[in-house]
């Protein structure tokens, strides 16, 4: 059987065992989700995957603005920026890689050469998420519609016509 024991009474080691824990944990979790913003090398795919398939499914075109990350999902768009021109670039996420050590991210050619790092090959670039500004929703400017008016005027009946004749007893049938 269970029973409750309050803190205070637990012995010392076992407390000691606990906190170490719940230390590590915390520690860990810190270290297992996604960074909001990443700051790493970057490279850019050689013309030779130029039609290939990706991880994805799709195809690799280097004249669109799409990456290659290990953590993001598919369709997942990111900001690219080059803190040394501060250049920026938002890319969609189609591949898994880069597989280099201290690499996070591959870029295509297109969006390499936007952030002014082709000649380069490696640069020092900063990820993080995109996202979208939200404006003010549109709202419609009024239309001129014509007011109608539902009014009766005096002497006219809002009862129709062929409702207000009255029903006369005079031209009964006769058997």
């Amino acid at each position: 059987m269970l029973t409750f024991v309050p803190w205070y009474q637990y012995d010392k080691p076992m407390m000691r065992y606990k906190m170490i824990f719940l230390l590590v944990l915390m520690l860990l979790g810190d270290n297992l989700s996604v960074k909001a913003q990443q700051k790493g090398k970057a490279t850019f795919y050689t013309r030779k995957w130029e039609g290939r398939k990706t991880a994805s499914g799709e195809r690799l075109y280097n004249d669109s603005l799409v990456c290659a990350h290990k953590t993001h999902k598919f369709g997942t768009l990111l900001k690219v920026k080059n803190p040394a021109n501060g250049k920026e670039v938002v890319v969609k996420v189609i591949d898994r890689g880069p597989y280099m050590k201290g690499r996070i991210i591959d870029l295509s050619i297109r969006a390499a050469r936007e952030l002014g790092i082709l000649s380069q090959g490696v640069a020092v670039v900063e990820v993080s998420l995109y996202r979208k500004p939200t404006d003010i929703p549109y709202e419609p400017e009024p239309e001129d519609i014509p007011e109608i008016d539902l009014e009766t005027t005096k002497g006219e009946s809002i009862i129709p016509q062929w409702q207000d004749s009255v029903v006369t007893n005079d031209n009964k049938r006769r058997p």
